[in-house]
């Protein structure tokens, strides 16, 4: 069970790597006025959307995995994983709606500006912040 836990917690923070920069780049793109450097960070975004997806995936899988263990192995009190439960479907939504954002940016159709994309990167820092929290504290 060790290993799934590990490889669970390796992807996890691979995944988190991809949500923290992949809106910092669309702060630079939003600020970004020349052709030739639209192009390079789109191809930036594009290539780092690829990468992470899978590591979603399999962080999504063997948090599974592992939760399953545990509340078949621990039975009751596993209120806390309910929150967290609700906070990665969070971060899965905030994972597709970087995705439509990204093809925004490829049409050339965003409307929001880097301030708005400044405020939308702390959003994961928040959720990795009560994530931490509830397995570690499980304060209910």
């Amino acid at each position: 069970m060790l290993w799934i836990k590990s490889l669970h917690l390796i992807f996890v923070i691979s995944w988190f790597a991809g949500l923290f920069y992949l809106p910092r780049i669309f702060v630079n793109l939003a600020m970004a006025k020349q052709t030739d450097e639209i192009a390079r960070l789109n191809l930036m975004a594009h290539k780092l959307y690829r990468f992470m997806t899978p590591l979603g995936i399999l962080a999504l899988i063997f948090g599974v995995w592992t939760w399953g263990f545990y509340d078949f192995y621990m039975g009751e009190g596993w209120r806390w994983m309910h929150a967290k439960l609700a906070l990665v479907a969070i971060l899965v939504g905030y994972h597709i709606a970087c995705r439509q954002m990204l093809l925004a940016f490829a049409a050339n159709k965003n409307t929001r500006s880097h301030v708005w994309f400044r405020f939308f990167n702390e959003i994961p820092v928040l959720i990795l912040f009560a994530i931490v929290i509830l397995v570690i504290v499980k304060p209910f």
